[in-house]
């Protein structure tokens, strides 16, 4: 069910309808595995290679292999996504149609033929391929932070150079102050934790606990590759850039996950509202932002967000009132400070704030789209 038009009084009964447990989660952000699979159904699959599908958000391999009661099936086996598969050397011509492999997984939770390899073996090499590691952030350089000829922070590659911000020290958005396990999509742990998250309003609290009960399948980003506006862009583990247009006075917010996003924030002082021909004063994904310099911070102030998105990983409600009031700061070169302040009357109690940093990483950023989902 997608939520978006659910009223709070029928999220009172639908929470206890909601799945129960915590399960698997993915290498990467892109939907959680256990939203799909069940840690439960083991299973083992031997068969020839009929097709390789070499797409986001996970890559998938087609064998045809016999079921625990020997029917023969055609199966969808899914992998990492292609960008954290390439990054270990694995293309899709790793495998060549005919190949025979074995695969050791997880079945569906829908008991279609479909199944997450925790790993797959190629039989003519004995070999373990398509899996994934983790990518360690790029070790500290101790340099001080890149200044432009007024001594403002770069919040950008300097001349020549190239890079991008990632490594997110936090997944999930939690109150200051407030520790909690997440793991990288912003599934709880313990969802006894989640009205430690944030002070939620009694409505927003019991969506958050029925996304998080239900694996935060219904996620936006990833069914319908909706933009993920508000902090959650600053938690995608394929990173940031920025592209700073100081003689436009804007800066450009572009992502590597989601569906490559970008965001737009003007420096010049203006109004937030629309353009009259335009948007007029129609709710945004990414909201109006209005950006000024106080000393070396870039202090953000975005209000105007539509509640077709997540604002967070881990599937933390907002309204239209949703106002945000972000500080980038780089104290050198290797760090990126983002603290964020929300205020949103319709679904929490009082301000909050939240923040964490992100680490420079010196090579281009991966190119990831969401619009080449496969369900």
């Amino acid at each position: 069910m997608y939520t978006r038009h659910v009223t709070r009084e029928a999220w009172r009964w639908l929470c206890g309808c909601a799945l129960v447990g915590l399960g698997l989660a993915p290498l990467a952000a892109h939907h959680v595995i256990s939203a799909k699979f069940d840690s439960a159904k083991t299973l083992t699959l031997r068969g020839p290679i009929t097709a390789v599908d070499w797409a986001n958000p996970h890559a998938h391999v087609f064998i045809n292999a016999a079921d625990r009661n020997g029917r023969i099936a055609n199966w969808a086996i899914e992998l990492e996504s292609p960008v954290d598969l390439r990054r270990q050397g694995w293309t899709a011509n790793t495998v060549s149609i005919g190949d025979v492999v074995t695969v050791e997984g997880i079945g569906a939770r829908d008991g279609s033929s479909q199944a997450w390899s925790l790993s797959m073996v190629l039989a003519r090499t004995g070999q373990r391929v398509f899996f994934a590691r983790p990518v360690a952030p790029p070790a500290a350089t101790h340099k001080p932070a890149p200044r432009w000829p007024d001594s403002q922070p770069r919040l950008s590659a300097l001349p020549g150079e190239i890079g991008y911000w990632a490594s997110p020290s936090l997944t999930t958005l939690v109150e200051r102050g407030v520790t909690v396990d997440a793991d990288a999509n912003g599934l709880l742990t313990n969802v006894a934790d989640a009205p430690r998250v944030a002070p939620f309003q009694t409505w927003a609290r019991d969506l958050y606990v029925y996304r998080q009960r239900a694996f935060l399948k219904d996620d936006p980003m990833f069914l319908h590759c909706l933009p993920p506006g508000g902090p959650r862009q600053f938690q995608n583990r394929f990173g940031v850039q920025f592209l700073e247009q100081r003689d436009r006075q804007r800066v450009f917010v572009m992502m590597g996950g989601g569906n490559r996003n970008w965001r737009l924030i003007y420096t010049d002082a203006r109004e937030q509202k629309g353009q009259v021909q335009g948007d007029a004063d129609n709710p945004l994904y990414f909201g109006r932002a209005v950006g000024r310099w106080e000393n070396d911070a870039l202090v953000i102030d975005t209000k105007g967000f539509n509640e077709r998105f997540w604002f967070s990983n881990g599937g933390l409600p907002h309204t239209q009132q949703l106002h945000l009031v972000e500080r980038f700061a780089r104290p050198d070169f290797d760090t990126l400070r983002y603290d964020v302040t929300i205020d949103d009357p319709g679904a929490y109690t009082r301000t909050w704030s939240a923040g964490w940093t992100l680490r420079w990483v010196p090579e281009d950023m991966p190119e990831y789209f969401c619009q080449d989902n496969r369900p």
